[in-house]
């Protein structure tokens, strides 16, 4: 008897392996891994902008409403709970989504109106400010590009055969992911021009 059993978990274990269960279980947590990286680095870059905001008040002519955009740009990107359901749900997916972009623009148009005020340009604190934007920019776009991959990877397996059958069995469904114009994006992130001027201050 204990030799049928250990023969029928063997091939329990066989089939399921060949029908792609293996790959759910290592995809999906390559999924919740990119995923925490990803918003590790969207709050990296929403606990720079107060920092950034204030240095850039201390110009007092700078146009307030470009300021206010930003900030209330920020407001509504980290006013969403990114549980860990997020990801299985397409409607709150893309409303974190939408707010992350909006955040994103509204900073690319504060550092276009930056160019216009010689002061902020030499100020070495904000210089230093952006640099750290620039670097986390990029991270998020890394870290965008591994869950792009792994979202893809995960729902490829749901959609063919055999591997479906699995996913019916088990309750797998699609994951939501970047939309197109997203996955666009993702080779050019909100611009940060430095002005020619490097991490440690001397010109390129």
């Amino acid at each position: 008897m204990r030799r049928f059993l250990a023969a029928v978990l063997a091939t329990l274990t066989l089939a399921l392996s060949g029908c792609g269960y293996n790959t759910f279980q290592s995809t999906d947590e390559q999924i919740k891994a990119s995923w925490s990286e990803v918003l590790n680095q969207y709050q990296r870059r929403a606990d720079l902008i107060p920092n950034i905001v204030a240095t850039v008040k201390g110009e007092a002519s700078f146009e307030q409403e470009t300021l206010t955009k930003v900030v209330e740009a920020r407001a509504r990107a980290t006013s969403i709970q990114a549980t860990p359901e997020l990801i299985n749900n397409p409607d709150a997916f893309n409303k974190f989504q939408q707010a992350q972009g909006e955040l994103s623009s509204a900073l690319s148009r504060l550092m276009v109106v930056v160019e216009q005020y010689p002061n902020l340009k030499a100020n070495q604190g904000f210089q230093d400010l952006r640099v750290q934007l620039e670097g986390t920019e990029n991270r998020i776009t890394v870290a965008r590009g591994r869950y792009v991959k792994a979202v893809q990877e995960y729902n490829v397996a749901v959609r063919t055969f055999p591997s479906n059958l699995t996913a019916m069995v088990f309750g797998y469904g699609i994951k939501p992911n970047f939309s197109v114009a997203d996955e666009a994006a993702l080779a050019q992130p909100p611009k940060v021009d430095l002005g020619g001027i490097g991490a440690s201050g001397a010109r390129k």
